[in-house]
């Protein structure tokens, strides 16, 4: 998907302070970040959202969220906690067309988020 942000940052066209990258996936810092650990984990194949993954994709849907856990003891919020979200579509909060994990830590959280 040529326009697509986080397509783009993926394949290094643009730049991104990038917390890990393999040939499946790219963690990076989020521009706008809503705590202190705030990172974003995308595949790098292009899935608009959770709802275009299938069977096919359980293994990399595994991987993003090892990758979440490894980034979470990497950033140093593992031990005091950590959320991950995924928002799909309009109404949950999804502003990019790109499936994407938040990697959210560093302060308390409340409940229910939202």
């Amino acid at each position: 998907m040529t326009d697509c942000l986080f397509c783009k940052i993926a394949q290094g066209e643009l730049k991104a302070n990038k917390a890990y990258s393999d040939d499946r996936a790219v963690a990076f810092h989020d521009i706008n970040p809503q705590a202190p650990v705030h990172v974003l984990i995308i595949p790098t194949r292009h899935i608009e959202s959770l709802l275009d993954m299938g069977e096919e994709d359980l293994e990399l849907l595994g991987h993003l969220h090892a990758i979440a856990a490894r980034l979470a003891r990497e950033l140093g919020v593992a031990e005091a906690g950590f959320r991950v979200v995924v928002n799909t579509n309009r109404d949950a909060g999804q502003s990019v067309p790109h499936l994407h994990l938040h990697l959210l830590g560093g302060r308390a959280m409340g409940w229910p988020p939202g």
